[in-house]
């Protein structure tokens, strides 16, 4: 049994961790709540930018764009979304696995993939990867973001699906849905408006199969269609950073938690070590009293 002082070392170090966790708890519950009024204030915008994308990807005249033109998948980019630091539960290696999925998918229908990750955290492990081809790295993206912070990624994959190197762009993220549930998913970018839940929302739509662009369709479909897409980036973000928040800060609340546990089995048992000294020290005076008669 570990001595009495030795006890009182480990409640103290235990003690000091649990002060740390019930901070960082604290952090990340306040970053948690401004990242979630942020992804809550742009949610109807980009779902508004996912409808009017898959519209005008009914429309003959953006067959014509590079940004809506549906090709066979030979190759493939995926812009993986994670966060920098660690200390947030399952949150990285969720989005990991589903990367994961993604890579061997591809690998069984012999589709060539490149990667573009947003964090040091996902970077680092698509780095480790044997045949994962890393095409872009983006790290220290700040938690309040202006929107043109993401446009280098966006610019990148852009260019890559515009001079056909891949045939489809594919979003790996984190959707946050409430502050204990998050979802690992991955969502099309590009082609514009080929996502398969959008265009069944927007057939629902009173909205007329045809449109008329002013002042034409190319002026129209090469600035609304790059904001839009940058749109649903800029969200899924936001998603993420939500979801980072609220999952390190559960796991902060449970490190909180098992330390105060842990406090209480070390005291009791410094408690009964001390019992036990105590009855030790009145049997030796019982004996040595015994022994003087």
């Amino acid at each position: 049994m570990p001595s009495q002082r030795q006890l009182k070392g480990r409640i103290r170090s235990v003690k000091n961790t649990k002060q740390i966790t019930k901070a960082m708890q604290m952090v990340a519950a306040s970053k948690m709540r401004r990242a979630q009024d942020a992804t809550k204030a742009t949610a109807p915008y980009t779902e508004t930018a996912r409808k009017l994308l898959a519209h005008l990807a009914k429309q003959g005249a953006t067959k014509r764009h590079p940004l809506f033109q549906v090709r066979p998948i030979k190759s493939r980019l995926l812009i993986v979304v994670a966060s920098d630091k660690g200390l947030a539960g399952a949150y990285n290696s969720n989005v990991a696995k589903q990367y994961l999925r993604e890579l061997l998918d591809d690998n069984k229908n012999q589709v060539n993939t490149k990667s573009i990750a947003v964090g040091r955290k996902v970077t680092n492990f698509v780095t480790r990867l044997k045949d994962a081809e890393l095409v872009g790295a983006y790290e220290d993206l700040p938690d309040t973001l202006e929107g043109y912070e993401l446009r280098p990624a966006l610019d990148s994959a852009y260019k890559l699906f515009v001079d056909g190197e891949v045939d489809a762009v594919d979003l790996v993220y984190t959707e946050f849905v409430s502050s204990v549930t998050q979802i690992a998913k991955t969502e099309r970018l590009l082609p514009a408006g080929s996502a398969v839940e959008t265009a069944i929302q927007a057939e629902t739509e009173d909205v007329p199969q045809e449109a008329t662009f002013e002042p034409d369709e190319e002026t129209v479909l090469e600035s609304v269609a790059y904001r839009l897409i940058n749109a649903q980036l800029f969200q899924a973000f936001l998603d993420a950073r939500a979801s980072e928040h609220s999952m390190r800060m559960l796991a902060m609340k449970n490190a909180t938690d098992n330390a105060g546990d842990l406090i209480d089995d070390l005291t009791l048992e410094m408690n009964k070590a001390r019992q036990a000294a105590i009855t030790q020290e009145l049997a030796e005076i019982s004996g040595g009293a015994e022994a003087m008669k």
